[in-house]
């Protein structure tokens, strides 16, 4: 009896996968397998040659929805989604959906029989690509080169040229040999793929983790409704806002092309003035600082700038590309994509980096982009390029009869970090219900700080602290987070973050507790634990185990010299230019790890508990779930809120709105 099948597709589409995602590539009438390779039960790979004429044999597809039958890939979305499109449309005897038929995710394969080696290599620190762990792994089969210069030949539409006949596509009859080396690929990804779960076998994933990649499939599957008349106007009104922005500029300046950086400088000089860069926070701090006493036509050209500058409308182009047949973009989300918490990563649209909305009249804004009213909204609006970009979240809507409910947690990594070092005085404000920006202003300076009140000035200056602070950062971090544009001086943000520290000494002293047990572990090779977090050394990584249960992996940790000439703890993983490194790490910098993975774990608790209902979305601690109006909110928030059963006692509290569009209440 079958058990398990190693899987991968080589497949064709006319869609562009990178900009439109799976979901839309599967989906096209052009999409086409070509290629499927399979390995059941640890077999030698077999290539079903489909573009030549192949049958996958009657087995093999039945067990496609066997969940008795475990499906394994790297990247197993991607076959999953391939395979849901491809049996519907040739072989609907063999498909069956999940879920009720009230969920658009019941549409595809149940992602619960499948697991995804590209899902056990995140888990374990190890990079996201086959051809990336097949190197970090030193595996004997790797992942052949020539793989995409033959993904680009087979895989997608080719140039009409006169050497080529005109045709529009390579088939397997227009370079046999090139083909045969394609099967070869296609095998050998199958045998990486089966090579990586033979060397992590020691290192199983549990199945809570298998579960949770479930749910995000899950969720993926759904995919969340778009408004598609909101984000057609939209680019309509941005191209014909930045034509008019840009005429404006070219009567201001006298400029062929205003927005060229070389002809904008040189214009400024002729005026006087001499900027470095021309990025919209130094243009944004020149307008602001200029105060009327520079020409007016100069600060006006730089306004004019910052608003052809804005990004706005690639969120909706985004959106264009990705929305599909049923109106709905799937596919947003990466699970264990952030390599160091294991939170996700966004995808396509990028829910995760949407522009915050502030207009009190936004449904009315809203309302006239729809009805394609561009007079209206340059009437009421200054600022269109603005306004478009506030509206961004407003184009995922909840569909005809359904509702959203938009539940985050309050303040949830301060609360980690104050619960895991036992800084009693903020879980005492968490428990009363108050504003952490203003009790830690309060403990800093010693006097009351009310929002709106009684010292309500320092307020802002708890809130940049409790910001930039909570990890170790000092006056580089304040900075960064734009402490000196909020109107602090230089002179202040050293006594900033003495006080900060002064204020807060078990999270202080937690930072350097968590150092010296991470080196400990590293030197001693011996398990060692900081306040219910466990750290131990096998087979050369470092691991740490969060309440939860969950792993956290460092891969080849040592220690070594950092740049002050004090020791510092060295690991390897994808580091800020996106390659395999060696990275440096202390431990502030861990607790910063620690406390993210921990508020995704406490995430991931509540969309468990919420499995229930049809979950859209999520942001950082926000879930979006699409709901019958009946669905009381109160109750949402409320079972959002509770302790998870590992972490019991930790105060949490949820809060959220109803809503017919997504926006930032």
């Amino acid at each position: 009896m079958m058990r398990e099948m190693s899987i991968d597709l080589e497949t064709y589409s006319d869609i562009d996968i990178s900009k439109c995602g799976a979901y839309k590539y599967a989906e096209s009438e052009n999409f086409e397998i070509l290629l499927f390779g399979v390995s059941v039960d640890g077999s030698p790979v077999t290539v079903y040659d489909l573009a030549c004429g192949d049958t996958i044999p009657d087995e093999i597809l039945a067990a496609l929805s066997d969940e008795n039958v475990t499906k394994w890939a790297f990247n197993a979305a991607f076959e999953r989604i391939c395979l849901s499109n491809w049996l519907k449309r040739h072989r609907p005897e063999y498909f069956t959906g999940y879920s009720i038929p009230e969920d658009p995710a019941g549409k595809y394969l149940n992602p619960a029989s499948w697991k995804c080696s590209m899902i056990w290599s995140a888990y374990m620190g190890l990079p996201l690509s086959l051809e990336g762990v097949g190197a970090v792994l030193k595996l004997h089969d790797q992942k052949l080169k020539e793989g995409k210069d033959l993904i680009r030949y087979f895989c997608s539409p080719c140039k009409p040229t006169k050497a080529n006949g005109g045709r529009t596509r390579n088939l397997p009859e227009h370079d046999s040999e090139k083909w045969e080396l394609f099967k070869k690929y296609n095998q050998r990804d199958v045998e990486v793929e089966m090579s990586i779960q033979k060397r992590l076998a020691k290192f199983p994933v549990p199945e809570q983790i298998w579960d949770e990649y479930h749910l995000d499939q899950e969720i993926n599957d759904r995919g969340i409704m778009l408004d598609m008349t909101v984000v057609e106007n939209a680019i309509a009104f941005d191209e014909k806002s930045k034509s008019t922005l840009m005429l404006q500029m070219q009567n201001l300046t006298g400029l062929d092309n205003p927005n060229s950086v070389v002809q904008m400088k040189e214009w400024l000089s002729d005026n006087g003035i001499e900027m470095d860069s021309l990025g919209k926070k130094e243009v944004a701090g020149f307008v602001k600082s200029s105060d009327g006493n520079t020409n007016c036509n100069i600060t006006e050209a730089l306004k004019l700038r910052l608003q052809l500058a804005k990004s706005s409308v690639k969120k909706y182009q985004a959106m264009q590309n990705a929305v599909c047949c049923d109106g709905r973009a799937h596919g947003m989300f990466q699970f264990y994509g952030a390599n160091r918490s294991g939170r996700w990563a966004g995808r396509l649209i990028q829910l995760q980096n949407l522009p915050q909305n502030h207009m009190s009249d936004l449904a009315e804004a809203r309302a006239i982009v729809r009805s394609g009213d561009y007079d209206t909204l340059q009437l009421l609006y200054d600022d269109i390029p603005d306004a478009l970009s506030q509206l961004i979240r407003t184009a995922f809507i909840a569909r005809d009869g359904y509702k959203f409910i938009v539940s985050d947690f309050s303040a949830i990594e301060a609360r980690v970090l104050a619960y895991l070092a036992g800084e009693t005085w903020r879980s005492k404000v968490f428990a009363e219900g108050k504003d952490i920006y203003c009790a830690s202003a309060s403990q800093m300076f010693g006097v009351p700080v009310e929002k709106h009140g009684i010292n309500g000035h320092l307020r802002q200056k708890g809130k940049i602290a409790e910001l930039a602070l909570g990890y170790g950062g000092s006056v580089g971090a304040l900075k960064s987070m734009g402490a000196l544009e909020m109107g602090l001086t230089e002179e202040e943000l050293q006594p900033l973050v003495n006080s900060w520290r002064n204020s807060n000494p078990m999270i202080t002293a937690f930072w350097w507790d968590i150092d010296r047990a991470v080196k400990t572990t590293i030197t001693q090779r011996i398990q060692t634990e900081v306040r219910g977090i466990r750290f131990f050394y096998k087979s050369g990584m470092l691991f740490i185990k969060l309440p939860s249960g969950r792993l956290l992996s460092y891969v080849k940790p040592r220690i070594g010299e950092n740049q002050y000439g004090g020791e510092s703890v060295t690991y390897e993983g994808v580091g800020s230019t996106k390659k395999w490194e060696r990275i440096e790490s202390y431990g502030p910098k861990f607790v910063e790890n620690i406390v993210q993975a921990i508020s995704r774990d406490i995430l991931c608790y509540a969309m468990k508990t919420l499995r229930h209902c049809f979950i859209v979305g999520h942001v950082h601690d926000e879930l979006i779930i699409e709901c019958d109006p009946r669905v009381d909110l109160k109750v949402i928030c409320e079972q959002m809120g509770s302790s998870p059963d590992w972490m019991p006692d930790i105060l949490l509290r949820a809060d959220g709105y109803e809503t017919n569009f997504y926006k930032k209440d």
